[in-house]
């Protein structure tokens, strides 16, 4: 496909908005082979397809991420998932968006071959109706996490890129978003032309970063007539999200540099990628990667970012103080009043991580504790463990019956058995899109979460829904690393449990083989990196080495 790129000088580089005030909507675009056949060359708007899977996976998790935990939408459901490129809104109307199919997964244990395979064609499938509709698109969104594991294969991101080039050709500019928990590897640099990731852990700028990549790809057509730049330098470190926090430091004042960068001239956008720690691969390390049409300005950017991240590495630390399970269990018990809710994180089966979810570590520590055994003790609310025998008995009993049931382990048994408990059955919740039916258990003072699927409990009304009120409890135990920010602004107390499971927090007990050493955190002694840019050519230009 021959593109002729549409010659918009540089000083129009300005918001989206005031561009198509200017020069208007159908002047935008750089226009394809078949745009020649147009009697009225300005008429024409870029095209732009959106397609990509994301799924947060852990190789430390046993259990298998199916095709349908992905959720695919399709079509007209990615425009309406994305109010930014909606028609009336400004990017809306500088481009004709095609969904092809995307799809989010709850982070979780290695993707199957077969799911992989299933939604990857079909992927290719519609790209290619939507390429023969369109006569070509100018360009694709490739919306995806960056950490997707797929059984026996590497770099996934990268492999699904490469066979959605094959449709859409090596001339199309494609812009990623994704997760700051993902990893840019350097044949994925290669096949990508823009890319951008989250600025904030937890990620409250999950839709600004989605709007970000697709605001730079409409720039990009409107603005240049040049192919970004790409400068990429990856770090030999590996720490976990719960060190990460952009809400203290050193996260805090490393991340607050990444908008000074990209406001440089010459620059468009850039990103630090810290890694996904519970994936066993070697492409797993940080990245810093800066994009713009300056190769000097991009180049410095992005050795300025990482200097500052590699010079703060010893300064990592968790994100609150930490413990075993017990211990965080004893600082919550003597809590005063002004102390709570105290909430603790069972960090090791954190679902929005990468854990099974069913590790029944915790909770069976929790009801062996002598301070819960009486209901009239201290108020706990443990979320959750899944147990579908369990919620179907419990539903067959009725709110208000007491019922034996065992749960847990049904996927990860490596670290705890089953768990049994007899209590109360408290309430029950129908149509939760994750745990798709919910009970609530009571065993002495303390009220468990269960659920059909696993299910990550992040805001208040996942609680308020189960007749739980959280602002009320004494303690409230959640598989979680890092609060998230509901969760965050009601906890009076908070510690974080280095619990076991899939997501382990403490690196040095997982099995790592495949990652490349050394690595800062597992390793504390190796020669200082050579932290140099390496500008990574177009997907259009074959990549040495």
């Amino acid at each position: 496909m021959h593109h002729l790129w549409l010659n918009i000088p540089t000083a129009l580089t300005v918001s989206t908005g005031e561009l198509l005030s200017k020069i208007g909507t159908s002047s935008l675009g750089h226009l394809t082979a078949r745009a020649r056949c147009i009697p009225d060359m300005h008429s024409h708007r870029p095209v732009i397809a959106i397609a990509g899977l994301a799924c947060e996976t852990s190789t430390f998790t046993p259990s298998p991420t199916l095709a349908p935990f992905f959720h695919p939408k399709r079509d007209m459901e990615i425009i309406e998932n994305y109010p930014f490129i909606q028609p009336g809104s400004p990017l809306g109307d500088a481009a004709t968006w095609r969904g092809a199919l995307i799809g989010h997964a709850l982070p979780g244990g290695i993707v199957t071959r077969d799911a992989y395979e299933e939604l990857a064609a079909e992927i290719i499938s519609r790209l290619k109706a939507i390429v023969e509709e369109e006569g070509g698109v100018d360009g694709l969104w490739y919306d995806i996490h960056g950490a997707m594991v797929v059984e026996g294969m590497d770099d996934a991101e990268f492999d699904l890129l490469r066979r959605i080039r094959t449709v859409i050709g090596a001339e199309t500019i494609v812009s990623a978003s994704m997760d700051l928990h993902g990893n840019v590897s350097r044949d994925l640099a290669h096949q990508l032309d823009l890319v951008t990731c989250y600025r904030m852990a937890p990620h409250e700028d999950t839709l600004d970063t989605k709007e970000r990549a697709a605001r730079n790809l409409v720039k990009v057509f409107s603005t240049t007539t040049k192919r970004p730049v790409k400068a990429w330098i990856p770090l030999p470190i590996l720490l976990p999200g719960e060190q990460t926090s952009t809400r203290i430091e050193p996260a805090k004042h490393i991340y607050a540099a990444v908008p000074e960068v990209e406001a440089r001239d010459g620059v468009l956008d850039a990103a630090i990628w810290v890694g996904y720690a519970w994936a066993d691969e070697a492409r797993n390390r940080a990245v810093v990667l800066v994009t713009g049409w300056d190769e000097p300005a991009c180049r410095k950017g992005a050795e300025d970012l990482a200097r500052l991240f590699w010079a703060a590495r010893t300064d990592f630390a968790f994100v609150a103080p930490t413990g075993t399970l017990d211990d965080c269990l004893d600082a919550a018990v003597k809590a005063g009043i002004s102390e709570r809710p105290f909430f603790v994180s069972d960090s090791g089966d954190n679902p929005t991580a990468g854990g099974s979810g069913d590790v029944t570590w915790g909770l069976t520590k929790l009801l062996a504790r002598p301070e819960f055994k009486n209901p009239s003790g201290p108020k706990v609310i443990y979320a959750s463990v899944p147990g579908p025998k369990a919620i179907a008995k419990a539903i067959e009993a009725g709110i208000g019956s007491t019922v034996t049931v065992t749960v847990g382990a049904e996927v990860d048994h490596v670290h705890a058995g089953p768990v049994t408990l007899t209590g109360r059955v408290h309430s029950i919740k129908h149509g939760d899109k994750h745990a798709r039916v919910e009970v609530v258990i009571q065993v002495g003072s303390v009220f468990a979460c269960l659920t059909e699927l696993r299910k990550p409990y992040h805001k208040e009304h996942d609680f308020l829904d189960l007749d739980l009120r959280p602002r009320d409890a004494d303690i409230v135990v959640v598989k979680i690393g890092y609060l998230e920010p509901e969760l965050y602004n009601m906890a009076k107390g908070w510690m974080l449990a280095l619990s076991p499971g899939g997501v382990d927090q403490d690196l040095a007990r997982l099995p790592y083989h495949r990652v490349k050493r050394p690595l800062w955190l597992l390793d504390k002694r190796f020669d200082e990196p050579v932290l140099k840019a390496e500008i990574i050519p177009s997907s259009n230009t074959p990549l040495d080495g």
